[in-house]
């Protein structure tokens, strides 16, 4: 009935014969064999796939669980509240100048109450490779919450968020970074960088209150004795601003060490240690930013200055003695500090004698040398005295001999 539609002249139907050559039982069990392998070679990569995926991801998770693990020290949630963080202005640390509190303090593992003990401004420029170094004394009168205290009390009675406030009220400055560290801290810390090297401009030697003795000149400090050399204060003229002083030699040596003197393949290792030792705000991204900005920077340049102040007679109140503050020099010196200047601020009680001041002229004069106007600059001065109440005709003040009534 219907008639079959013709082959095209270019198709070919095989033979009964070649059918059944091509679909032999030998023919089937060769592609049989073929496609076990292909699937195998399919599976192999898809297994080698999935095995380089596996160990990315372990490493990935590692590095997030390591990331995680160091944020977590160094922003310690019952120092860097969220309070504290809203008070913290943003910078970029590569970029832009920004202010750090640094404070040492006398707390010990498990305390939830310490004193700050050290107390310092730090303005840190990256682009300029410079810093300049305040130091603020720890008895310093300020009002907080309408209530005169000492500026370390401040800590005591609202944490890192008070500190912050009274600094950047005392100064006119606003701060960006916080960082504290013990005691304990500071001695690991100097140790994991393999000490520091450091020109003791006095000795050390006060046996009631310390364990280590010093002998003043160049040399190499571990953490324990670096510890000793800024925490001494009881045998000097001045007291307290020679411990001043001190903390910032140590400071500017530690900077030298991290800076130019450490591998730089090693500072992951660095904020590692780091993190056991010091809580802060900054970032790992922050830290390694900043110290790559820095790396190379000359380090006996970088300015050091404590705030124009007094203590005598006329300093108590209520019984308690305090540092007062020269607020109009303050007010003066730190607008150079904020313009980047080199802040020409006293390094001993009273007012400036307009002298340059650096980490590098911390290491070349004594305590004498400060407490009785022969210290030397290697930037000059104006050889006025405002006041005639500065550094160039220092008077002891009363109280224990050390500068400072015995409690302070």
């Amino acid at each position: 009935m219907f008639n079959k539609k013709p082959l095209a002249d270019n198709t070919r139907r095989p033979s009964t014969g070649a059918q059944a050559k091509i679909y032999s039982r030998d023919n089937v069990a060769r592609y049989s064999e073929r496609a076990r392998q292909r699937r195998r070679g399919r599976t192999v990569r898809r297994v080698a796939l999935i095995a380089v995926l596996g160990v990315l991801l372990s490493a990935t998770t590692a590095a997030g669980l390591w990331f995680a693990t160091i944020m977590g020290k160094l922003g310690d949630s019952n120092v860097i509240t969220n309070n504290l963080r809203q008070i913290l202005v943003d910078t970029d640390e590569a970029k832009d100048p920004f202010y750090v509190l640094l404070l040492g303090t006398d707390g010990r593992p498990g305390e939830d109450t310490y004193r700050a003990d050290s107390i310092i401004l730090a303005r840190v420029d990256p682009t300029q490779k410079q810093a300049t170094l305040i130091s603020i004394p720890r008895d310093t009168k300020v009002v907080y919450k309408g209530s005169t205290m000492k500026i370390n009390a401040c800590h005591t009675y609202g944490g890192a968020e008070a500190m912050v406030q009274a600094v950047n009220e005392l100064c006119g400055v606003q701060i960006a970074h916080y960082a504290e560290v013990s005691f304990d801290g500071m001695q690991s810390l100097i140790d994991s960088v393999g000490g520091i090297d450091i020109n003791a401009t006095d000795d050390v030697d006060d046996p009631e209150h310390l364990d280590i003795k010093i002998t003043a000149g160049q040399q190499h400090m571990d953490g324990a004795t670096a510890l000793t050399y800024a925490r001494c204060r009881y045998t000097y003229a001045d007291g307290d601003y020679t411990r001043m002083r001190h903390q910032r030699q140590v400071l500017g040596a530690l900077a030298n060490q991290i800076l130019n003197n450490f591998d730089a393949t090693k500072i992951f290792d660095l904020v590692n240690s780091l993190s056991d030792m010091l809580v802060t705000d900054m970032s790992v991204q922050d830290i390694v930013s900043t110290v790559n900005a820095m790396r190379g920077m000359d380090v006996d340049g970088i300015y050091s200055a404590n705030l124009p102040s007094y203590a005598d007679g006329s300093t108590m109140i209520d019984g308690v003695s305090y540092v007062f503050v020269y607020e109009d020099e303050l007010k003066e010196m730190m607008a150079r500090v904020e313009a980047g200047e080199d802040p020409k601020g006293p390094n001993t009680m009273g007012l400036s004698d307009g002298s340059s001041s650096t980490i590098g002229d911390l290491n070349n004069n004594t305590s004498e040398d400060y407490a009785y106007g022969t210290a030397t600059s290697s930037g000059g001065s104006d050889d006025s005295d405002d006041s005639g109440d500065g550094s160039d005709n220092y008077e002891e003040p009363t109280g224990d001999g050390n500068g400072y009534e015995a409690n302070y």
